[in-house]
């Protein structure tokens, strides 16, 4: 008599409490199932994590699971794809993964995700479907605990607020706390954004004629409080003015976060006092370099 009790995909779903074209989608990611003429077939690798074929009148063949079964432990070395990760937020696995790509820890592929040097260094590990060869990323437990991440799901969800515990680190960043409670943006822009200097509104003006989207004052994807002047999410580029170069302390500040950008490998855009007044040639040059056509 058997002693372990089995479970359709659709009911261990349930027990589960994820959707269940999620669920089968994850267990396509870890190469246990694969869709083959319109019929889901096990793999081995499902096989030897519990998976077997039932047989009923009704319902014909289909795949159980043992009502033990668990995702996490299924995950090779405890490792997360963007699912389950994205259930740690209560994000979509696609979500997670625009999220994942703005932070440059991947990037995409001509069908799937190819993991980055930023990604490895916290952790990522390229993987790809036994089947289809569609590359994805899994990621360590920790890196759901991680400050710039968590900060970037609760900004994009809105469940932040303006006083946040990650402290600005004024020595990297021009816009320091101080500096953001003195000089309040006052001047609104076309689009509706307020900044702080007619510089920033011919930018941000030009920006938004031209079509682009962007974000004023982006905080980067790292754990140090640096903010961006601009963000453009489609080149995964950021664009700063520097206005204050006759001051010697500005300049100090200005080098420092110069190298805040090269360190993690992010695109930097540059503008000074005189690309203000010819934007229209400056910009589609500049944004052209990564892939962002103005015309």
């Amino acid at each position: 008599m058997e002693d372990t009790k089995y479970l359709s995909t659709t009911k261990l779903s349930q027990k589960l409490a994820i959707p269940t074209k999620q669920l089968f989608g994850r267990l396509q990611e870890l190469g246990y199932i694969n869709r083959k003429d319109e019929v889901w077939v096990l793999n081995q690798s499902g096989m030897d994590a519990g998976g077997k074929y039932k047989v009923s009148e009704k319902l014909g063949k289909y795949i159980v699971w043992p009502e033990t079964f668990q995702l996490e432990q299924a995950t090779p070395s405890g490792m997360l794809t963007a699912t389950t990760l994205g259930q740690k937020f209560e994000l979509s696995a696609r979500r997670i993964n625009q999220i994942l790509s703005e932070h440059g820890w991947i990037k995409r592929h001509v069908k799937g995700w190819l993991v980055t040097p930023m990604g490895q260094r916290v952790g990522g590990e390229q993987r790809e479907d036994n089947k289809s060869g569609i590359p994805f990323v899994l990621w360590p437990p920790a890196v759901a605990a991680n400050p710039s991440l968590k900060n970037t799901i609760e900004e994009l969800k809105g469940d932040t607020k303006e006083a946040k515990e990650f402290p600005v680190n004024a020595p990297s960043a021009d816009k320091s706390s101080g500096f953001r409670d003195k000089m309040k943006p006052k001047l609104r822009t076309a689009d509706g954004h307020f900044v702080r200097s007619r510089a920033e509104m011919l930018i941000d003006n030009w920006l938004y004629t031209a079509e682009i989207v962007h974000a004023y004052e982006r905080r980067l994807p790292i754990e140090e409080g640096v903010y961006c002047d601009f963000y453009l999410p489609a080149g995964k580029v950021y664009i700063e003015f520097w206005g204050m170069e006759s001051d010697a302390k500005y300049c100090e500040r200005k080098k420092q976060k110069i190298a805040t950008y090269e360190q993690y490998g992010f695109s930097l855009i540059e503008l000074n006092d005189q690309d203000i007044s010819n934007l229209d040639d400056v910009l589609p040059r500049l944004l052209l370099k990564h892939g962002i056509t103005t015309y």
